[in-house]
């Protein structure tokens, strides 16, 4: 296994250091060190906001997150992931790979600067602009570890990798979930504990904890503790539902909205090939390729998900394109296509019937992704876009998810809920979409809400994971993974080892202990 020493890099040593997919890889040992850097806020700032970069995060974002969180889930029809749709997938999978690695390359990250500030402010640095960047460390770590939990289930946990080497034994056991998810809780608390109250857009707030910590305590089924954090987001009045829901995930410049407690940053105007956004070709429709934007149709809406739509829910029309469904902004335009771009003139126009070589749409499920698709390209009336790219964030904790929390860890084990403040929580988020108001809730009609408001964000397996194997069997056997191409598609073999991804073979591999059974952490 390929060991890479330890220290304390600057921004561009951190990125550019160590390209083994090895989880406990770190930067190597080169370059500037603490004794004549971060000397003050700007030079910490710079380090820590790696973390929060595309560019580390980008094996996860693009398609693992989807195939995960979505095809998984029964939210995405996918003729590439097909092995998410039917549970087929193995060691062997390349999305779970791609997540696995990019997950602990962020995780050692979080870990060299750990060490890196500690030593520093232990030798007479700053406390007052370290001790926020260690809290940023820590939320990070905490919240990596969260996603590691929920998708491996038994997973190693690594916070020196330093020692690592210097001990010799580079085979890292896989530790209990529950451990996992109590190592990513204490992360959390220690980040709440440092964070500020508020910063510059886009960086984290000790809010930003309390929201990550209520997620977390929910999925524990912890439902005090998930009411009492997210009472307090929402008590802090610093957040609010935005209007415009569509341009949250197409709009740059509605990126860092009041509703975004932790977003993915894309500096596409920076570096659009190493920080931006690469969601947009896998989810455009094809009659909505131009010189300036790829789109290819990877990742297509499951037709059980547009069966759970309400009837005059906006989320649909603002998360799906289906017959029927224009831009007039966007005016694409072929070379040598006369009858597309006359088709196009006044506007986009997303329409099953007309010839797809005249600016028709008709893939397998007659619907495409709206959410993180930018557009066409800026000459064409769209977002700025450069052929897999554009500068969208891609929100991991926004303020509807704190609402809907609170509203259902006010429900709690109760089959039902008449309480006013959950309710106030709940149709808040339904008065956005132009539903009316409910009167009572159950923990079907929660996880409803759920699916749909977080529907291509990456959320929905875990959300069906934690209600256990047995619920999450039924949940799945239920839903329709075909297409009107290929035929209604049930799942009728899901079984509790499906419950979490495999680690990756290449791991195991390098790391025999990885195949052994999970041992506890905290003795």
């Amino acid at each position: 296994m390929k060991i890479l020493k330890i220290s304390a890099l600057v921004l561009p040593l951190l990125i550019s250091a160590s390209c083994s997919k090895d989880f406990i890889d770190r930067p190597s040992l080169s370059g500037t060190t603490t004794g004549n850097y971060y000397n003050n806020a700007a030079e910490v700032r710079a380090a820590t906001s790696t973390l929060y970069s595309g560019l580390p995060w980008r094996n996860y974002e693009s398609r693992a997150q989807d195939a995960i969180g979505d095809v998984m889930s029964g939210n995405m029809f996918s003729y590439t992931d097909v092995e998410y749709l039917n549970f087929s997938l193995s060691s062997a999978s390349e999305r779970v790979g791609a997540a696995w690695g990019a997950f602990y390359k962020i995780i050692g990250y979080a870990n060299v600067m750990i060490k890196t500030f500690e030593e520093k402010k232990a030798n007479g640095g700053g406390a007052e602009y370290l001790d926020p960047a260690i809290a940023e460390c820590h939320f990070i770590r905490g919240t990596i570890y969260f996603y590691i939990a929920r998708t491996w289930g038994d997973a190693p946990i690594i916070t020196d990798p330093g020692e690592t080497a210097l001990s010799g034994n580079f085979n890292i056991p896989r530790y209990f979930q529950k451990d996992v998810l109590r190592f990513a809780l204490e992360e959390l608390q220690l980040a709440e504990a440092k964070l500020p109250e508020s910063d510059d857009p886009g960086r984290l707030t000790k809010y930003s904890a309390k929201g990550m910590m209520a997620k977390l305590y929910l999925y524990n089924k912890d439902y005090t503790n998930a009411k009492a954090k997210a009472q307090e987001v929402i008590n802090s009045g610093k957040y609010s539902l935005v209007s415009d829901y569509n341009g949250m995930f197409t709009k740059a410049s509605l990126n860092n909205n009041t509703e975004s407690l932790f977003s993915i940053q894309h500096q596409f105007a920076v570096d659009p090939w190493g920080t931006g956004n690469i969601k947009n070709p896998d989810r455009g429709p094809s009659n909505l390729r131009t010189a300036e934007a790829d789109a290819w149709e990877m990742y297509m809406p499951s037709l059980d998900l547009l069966n759970e739509y309400e009837f005059g829910d906006l989320r649909r029309k603002w998360s799906v394109m289906e017959h029927g469904w224009t831009n007039p902004n966007w005016k694409p335009q072929r070379a040598n296509q006369p009858k597309y771009n006359e088709f196009m003139a006044n506007g986009y126009k997303y329409d099953t019937i007309q010839p797809i070589d005249d600016g028709g749409a008709k893939n397998a499920v007659r619907a495409n992704i709206a959410k993180y698709f930018a557009g066409p390209g800026k000459s064409y009336g769209g977002e700025p876009v450069l052929g897999q790219n554009s500068g969208n964030n891609v929100v991991l904790l926004r303020y509807a998810d704190v609402l809907l929390i609170y509203a259902e860890a006010t429900l709690g084990t109760n089959s039902s809920t008449t309480d006013a403040s959950a309710l106030q929580a709940l149709n808040a988020v339904r008065a956005r979409a132009g539903l009316p108001a409910r009167t009572s809730f159950t923990l079907d009609q929660i996880l409803h809400e759920r699916r749909v408001e977080f529907a291509f964000e990456g959320d929905y397996w875990y959300d069906i994971q934690r209600q256990g194997y047995a619920r999450a069997k039924a949940i799945i056997e239920k839903q329709n993974r075909g297409s009107f191409d290929g035929g209604p598609n049930y799942i009728t073999t899901f079984t509790e080892d499906r419950m979490f991804v495999p680690v990756p073979a290449g791991e195991i591999i390098q790391d025999p202990e990885l195949a052994k059974p999970a041992v506890p952490y905290y003795k």
